[in-house]
């Protein structure tokens, strides 16, 4: 008895914290507590994407009495067989998952029942009002609840917000003990939201405006992106992607990317074009085309080598480096105006330029209109562009390079170069988020786009009369806007195959980028197709360019320009180059 007393002393008074502290380790467990997550709205408010609190049902089916009775009780409310509740509830686990995510005004009528072993989990379910409205951009969430693509991915610490947690008592068998104390509780951090500079009715028309070119020309993608020229606010973008059996079975290359958005609900009445799976105009890189023939006009007329009305003898073809390179169309040797050179597109106009300009400046051009590193806009999956360095520098890329075929770009890249035009020679950086939320509602207005000068003022309304005359008399006549005048540039290359030693037969990037009105230049747009038929970006991008801008300039009332023609006129046959280096060298 002395020995047997001795014993109890020690275990229930000497030792009794130690002992009482292992029996907490082995019976207590920390479960997570989730928060619920922030939303992501449009620039008005309305909401893309956003969380609603919802309730998970749990069982312990050790403490229903009456499995039977219990799932009749439960399965009208749950919308589910009463059969199949009672398989569940006699699996005898302790933990039984009957029903996850239902509204909370069904988890009050349950908990309103107070039925035995039965009890309700705190979660969130993730909604998206507007359907797949920019789905590309907002993203989505995993199983899980985490950001798995788009904006819900790149900004999902702060729209997750903190999980909370509380300690609870169950038996080694993972069943919750009965009337257990619930301690070391700490509360959840709801998420913080997003605001986005997208405006969902210019979403909208941009997106139908952008299907219905794709379904009509039979083009792999497209991508269209409109933006605010002062504050880089991206208004718009659109990315969709072809589901017509020959866009799914499209040879791709390394520098583009054919996406299949298959299981995405088909956007309005075109059946055949859906939401693409990523966003194309900062993922997708391509080599573009004329529209790159900004870096070599806008450094000549930077360095004082050209102004507009500089007169160049432009033959219809040149010998370089041992190979030969012509325009697009034949045509005998022309006197041509600097000015005439771009808006006819001329490849070997442009090539002569730029060979006055010389190798070095045309690189730092190129870097100094913002290609080749990243946009600023930190989206998830950005690239920066594939460069060509003076080390890889070809005599031929004095034509190459100005052409658009040496270096791989992302759409969004070729829009903010054109938007520094339009924005008196400045750059600004582009910008999706304009404010983020507190979960009490007060918003905090994001910082403004850095910018800063590429061209003094003097060269920039030279480019602009000049890119103006793109759209008058040259290759963009399709991009005209009733009652606006408009400057902006065509671009048709061809994409190159795996290797980059020859191009893909028949297979070409049709893009127009532009802003308007000219004079006072409001808002900047870029459209790009995926091997469309007809190939030329004046012929099946500049009219989607054309639709989109007119409804955005009538949207915001932007005022129209005096002396502007205000009905548009059917456009000729196109002379853009389609900048091909492997067709042009014989």
């Amino acid at each position: 008895m002395l020995l047997l007393v001795a014993r109890l002393g020690d275990v229930q008074v000497l030792h009794a914290g130690a002992y009482e502290a292992a029996a907490r380790g082995e019976s207590s467990i920390s479960v997570s507590l989730p928060s619920v997550r922030g939303g992501i709205f449009a620039r008005d408010g309305s909401p893309l994407a956003m969380s609603v609190p919802t309730d998970d049902v749990v069982a312990d089916d050790f403490q229903v009495a009456h499995p039977v009775q219990t799932a009749l009780a439960l399965s009208p409310l749950l919308g589910i067989p009463a059969t199949t509740l009672a398989t569940q509830l006699h699996q005898r686990s302790g933990y039984v998952v009957l029903a996850r995510q239902l509204p909370q005004t069904t988890g009050q009528k349950i908990s309103a029942d107070a039925i035995p072993g039965i009890a309700l989990i705190d979660d969130s379910k993730r909604l998206v009002p507007n359907g797949n409205l920019a789905a590309p951009v907002v993203g989505f969430t995993n199983a899980a609840g985490q950001g798995a693509a788009g904006l819900e991915y790149g900004d999902n610490r702060q729209l997750a917000g903190t999980p909370g947690k509380e300690t609870i008592m169950q038996s080694p068998a993972g069943v919750a003990l009965p009337q257990s104390p619930v301690t070391n509780q700490v509360s959840t951090s709801p998420g913080t939201g997003l605001e986005l500079t997208l405006d969902t009715q210019l979403q909208y028309e941009s997106e139908q405006a952008l299907a219905k070119a794709i379904e009509s020309s039979g083009a792999v993608s497209g991508t269209a992106v409109v933006m605010d020229v002062k504050t880089g606010q991206i208004l718009s973008m659109a990315n969709l992607a072809a589901t017509h059996p020959s866009a799914l079975g499209a040879t791709t290359s390394t520098s583009t990317t054919a996406s299949n958005a298959a299981g995405v609900i088909p956007i309005g009445t075109h059946d055949a074009v859906d939401e693409a799976q990523n966003n194309l105009a900062v993922t997708q890189l391509y080599e573009p085309g004329s529209v790159f023939k900004l870096v070599t006009f806008s450094a000549a007329l930077q360095d004082g080598l050209i102004n507009p009305n500089s007169v160049f003898t432009v033959p219809d073809q040149i010998q370089l480096d041992g190979s030969t390179f012509h325009d697009a169309e034949p045509h005998p040797t022309e006197s041509l105006t600097a000015t005439q050179i771009l808006a006819q597109s001329s490849n070997i106009g442009t090539s002569e330029i730029a060979q006055g300009v010389g190798e070095q400046r045309l690189l730092n051009q190129v870097k100094a209109l913002g290609f080749g590193q990243s946009t600023g806009l930190d989206f998830p999956g950005e690239s920066p562009g594939l460069l060509a360095t003076a080390a890889q520098w070809e005599p031929t890329d004095y034509v190459s390079l100005p052409i658009g075929q040496v270096d791989a770009v992302s759409a969004l890249q070729v829009l903010d170069a054109y938007n520094a035009v339009a924005n008196g020679g400045v750059y600004v950086a582009p910008k999706l988020v304009q404010a983020t939320g507190s979960p009490s509602g007060a918003l905090t207005q994001t910082a403004p786009s850095a910018t800063h000068e590429v061209f003094s003022p003097s060269v920039d309304s030279e480019l602009t009369s000049m890119l103006e005359q793109v759209v008058n008399t040259g290759t963009g006549t399709s991009a005209a806007v009733p009652g606006y005048t408009v400057a902006g540039k065509t671009g048709t290359a061809q994409i190159p195959t795996q290797g980059h030693d020859s191009y893909v037969t028949g297979a070409y990037m049709a893009s127009f980028v532009g802003f308007a009105p000219a004079a006072n230049p409001t808002l900047s747009m870029i459209v790009v197709l995926d091997r469309p038929t007809p190939i030329f970006g004046g012929t099946v991008a500049a009219p989607v360019f054309s639709q989109i801008m007119s409804y955005a300039l009538h949207r915001y009332d932007i005022p129209t320009t005096p002396g502007a023609q205000t009905s548009t006129t059917t456009p000729g046959t196109p002379t853009e180059s389609t900048t091909s280096q492997a067709q042009d060298i014989t």
